[in-house]
């Protein structure tokens, strides 16, 4: 609802992967019952003609919703490194269990003692160091690829 536009992050492309799932959901109910209808199994349904496309609509909506929402979720999935088998950087083994992380992404510019000294006068119980990939929580994306309007660079 207009974070990620203040956040200045890059609006998402998953409504355009919709759009298309939607349309190789319709392409694929039309070619697939006209063939059927037409070419493979061609039947006198009630004096229809074989090609009676109002009769297609419902199974054409219904191929178009499903192949949509089925490849949204799984574009949402491959987007943010949800499927099973996609290895995660585990900050602490108890992060999911009862406590809260927090990450602060420092460059070489950044002073640690200072940020530790700053954190631990803010109350922070516990704080650990560690080194990861740059840019690793935002997903698979070419590095290339601006992911935010004034990114300086990664």
């Amino acid at each position: 609802h207009g974070l990620d536009h203040a956040m200045g992050i890059r609006e998402t492309s998953l409504h355009t992967a919709g759009f298309i799932y939607a349309i190789t959901g319709t392409t694929t109910a039309l070619t697939f019952m006209s063939w059927v209808f037409t070419k493979d199994w061609p039947l006198n349904i009630g004096g229809k003609p074989h090609f009676a496309l109002p009769a297609w609509i419902p199974i054409t909506f219904e191929l178009t919703v499903l192949f949509s929402a089925v490849g949204m979720v799984l574009t949402f999935c491959y987007l943010c490194n949800l499927a099973p088998f996609v290895k995660k950087h585990v900050f602490h083994p108890r992060a999911t269990d009862d406590l809260f992380v927090m990450a602060i992404e420092c460059t070489d510019k950044t002073d640690d003692n200072e940020v530790q000294s700053f954190l631990q006068n803010a109350g922070a119980k516990e704080i650990n160091i560690q080194v990861a990939e740059t840019g690793w929580w935002i997903g698979r994306y070419d590095r290339e690829q601006k992911l935010y309007r004034d990114e300086i660079g990664y």
